[in-house]
């Protein structure tokens, strides 16, 4: 494994990047997430602490304010509906703001991807000596690392601050209340954003840690890369012989309908659009071929071939050919201008009285 890891030298391709991806390989710190996390949390505890003590006071002058009789049950609904709407309108606020961070960073890191790969079960995991040896392997060993490094550093700040404001937490019990309260809640919240600071730079180098091995594992060898291309430029020949088999079957359906149209219109010479009407079996003229550029010519070369009329109507072949398929018929809004052309055509070709008089 490790020599195989070695011979990976070159950087990944952007077909081995999307790979990755889709099996739900990405470069992603859960602890910056979490940093983040709390720190969002923090600043909305900050913002909401009016509304949450306000929300606590209705909820202690609910509670304490109403005799409750009943089952132990019907107490428990009585409290939950007396409560509930005060701590969700407290709490919410709190939730969406969080669950919104949430998905903005994770977001950033990876974008939006959706891969059902990693939950799929895996029973060589299972295997309790595979499970030691990936335990003790080098990446698992290094995030084994940063949590040990995160709890000595928490243990740290906690105990500096702790004993920082010590003196002022034994004179809480002096203080009255709530005045003692609020003293609390600030040294818990001073140490809570000392903690959160140094999650958040922790996090930061467990993100740069997780793009350097996520580049890593990505890796290909230069054997990949020249299997790669050869898939590729199997998938460019495949592709070619696909269009090299649709222009022949366009070809083949050109040479055999051009020849039966009664007029072939042009634009002149950049498109060529072939039309036919038969009375006895459509019921309006019908688009046998058409074309652009090359297959244009091919056209107008095949249509002086069999004797079947050119003519120029710029707007007309332009129309036609942006909004017919091969093989339609015409819309009515072009019936009066084609029927003016196979009039035409007609007289020209000395058929004009008896395909009219089919027609009529």
């Amino acid at each position: 494994m490790a020599e195989d890891q070695e011979n990976k030298t070159e950087p990944a391709t952007p077909r081995r990047r999307q790979e990755a991806r889709d099996s739900g390989q990405v470069a992603r710190s859960q602890d910056l997430t979490s940093a983040c996390l709390l720190l969002v949390g923090l600043l909305m505890l900050s913002a909401m602490s009016q509304s949450i003590v306000g929300a606590l006071t209705a909820v202690m002058k609910g509670m304490l304010g109403n005799d409750f009789y009943g089952t132990p049950s019907e107490v428990a609904v009585t409290s939950f509906r007396i409560s509930g709407p005060h701590l969700l309108r407290a709490v919410a606020p709190i939730l969406l703001t969080v669950a919104g961070a949430a998905i903005l960073v994770t977001g950033l890191q990876v974008g939006f991807h959706v891969s059902t790969k990693p939950l799929m079960p895996n029973l060589a995991k299972l295997n309790p000596l595979q499970g030691f040896g990936r335990l003790i392997a080098g990446r698992n060993f290094m995030q084994i690392s940063m949590n040990l490094a995160k709890t000595a550093l928490v243990a740290i700040i906690a105990w500096n601050e702790m004993r920082t404001q010590l003196p002022v937490i034994l004179s809480l019990s002096d203080i009255p209340f709530p005045a003692n309260f609020s003293v609390a809640c600030e040294i818990i919240y001073g140490l809570a954003w000392r903690l959160a600071m140094a999650l958040l730079l922790l996090a930061a180098a467990d993100w740069l840690y997780q793009k350097w091995r996520f580049e890593r594992d990505i890796r290909m060898t230069k054997q990949e890369i020249k299997d790669e291309a050869k898939r590729m430029e199997g998938d460019q020949q495949i592709k070619g012989r696909r269009r090299q088999l649709a222009r022949k079957m366009i070809m083949q359906r050109i040479h055999r309908d051009v020849p039966k149209a009664d007029v072939v219109i042009t634009n002149p010479t950049e498109l060529a659009v072939a039309l036919k009407y038969d009375p006895e079996n459509m019921a309006a003229p019908r688009v046998v071929a058409k074309g652009a550029g090359f297959l244009a010519a091919r056209i107008r070369q095949i249509a002086i071939q069999n004797g079947v009329p050119l003519l120029e109507r710029k707007p007309l072949a332009q129309a036609l050919y942006k909004t017919v398929d091969v093989g339609q018929d015409v819309p009515p809004e072009y019936y009066q201008s084609i029927a003016e052309i196979l009039a035409y055509v007609y007289e020209l070709a000395g058929k004009g009285t008896r395909r009219l008089r089919r027609a009529g």
